[in-house]
């Protein structure tokens, strides 16, 4: 992955795209094998240094909806700030900026327990901006959205990657959405786990082995899955 771009991560349930993201974020252990962030061991990093290289949105329930736009945003400084939590002038240029960026301005001092889910997703969004991490996992952050919503959000990733120059992973199942926005992809399916451009993808037929032909086709022609 490079910085300032978009890369998803897809495949079948149960094929641990989930499990893979968390473990990137150190949320889980391992299974197996080391994995390196600017070259050293993933484990080696205390929480603190982690928290100012990487932040995570999951698909949990926020502990507390009761909190403004605002509020919850302002908690993506939490690694910044001092042992009383108070913000500096900084802090708060950067919770403006994430606020701006997610289009939230508007309702930054609405409470959380207000908003759609879209708009809470933007949210989630929001507070990874705030904490200013090169590297940013959401893991299915379209869950729980209509088409249009799932559209938007995953456009507001891309623009937001090749805004800021930060690299954003993600899961999904929403494959053709990926395939017209991601810069590129991660295909699990347990054995070469290819990686690539979706162009390259496609070209390598990768997209054909995905499911069992019986049931869907990949048209490479309209890069969409048809039934067969």
């Amino acid at each position: 992955m490079k910085q300032g771009e978009l890369t998803g991560i897809i495949g079948v349930n149960g094929i641990g795209k989930s499990t893979l993201l968390r473990t990137l974020a150190q949320v889980q252990p391992a299974l197996a094998g080391t994995i390196l962030l600017h070259n050293t061991p993933l484990e080696r990093y205390t929480s603190k240094e982690l928290a100012s290289i990487v932040s995570i949105v999951l698909t949990e329930t926020i502990p507390s909806k009761n909190l403004t736009v605002l509020e919850l945003i302002s908690l993506g400084r939490q690694p910044y700030t001092n042992w009383i939590g108070s913000l500096s002038t900084a802090d708060k240029e950067k919770i403006e900026e994430a606020i701006e960026m997610v289009g939230l301005s508007d309702l930054q001092h609405k409470k959380c327990y207000e908003l759609s889910d879209g708009q809470l997703q933007r949210v989630m969004i929001g507070r990874a901006l705030a904490q200013d991490t090169e590297l940013i996992l959401l893991d299915e952050p379209t869950s729980h959205l209509d088409l249009y919503h799932k559209v938007q959000l995953l456009k507001l990733l891309h623009h937001v990657a090749h805004t800021t120059k930060k690299t954003i992973l993600f899961t999904s199942h929403e494959i053709e959405i990926a395939l017209q926005l991601c810069d590129q992809m991660l295909i699990l399916n347990n054995l070469d786990n290819p990686f690539g451009s979706p162009e390259t993808l496609i070209s390598q037929k990768q997209f054909e082995k995905l499911f069992p032909t019986d049931t869907l086709r990949f048209d490479a022609d309209t890069n969409s899955f048809k039934v067969s």
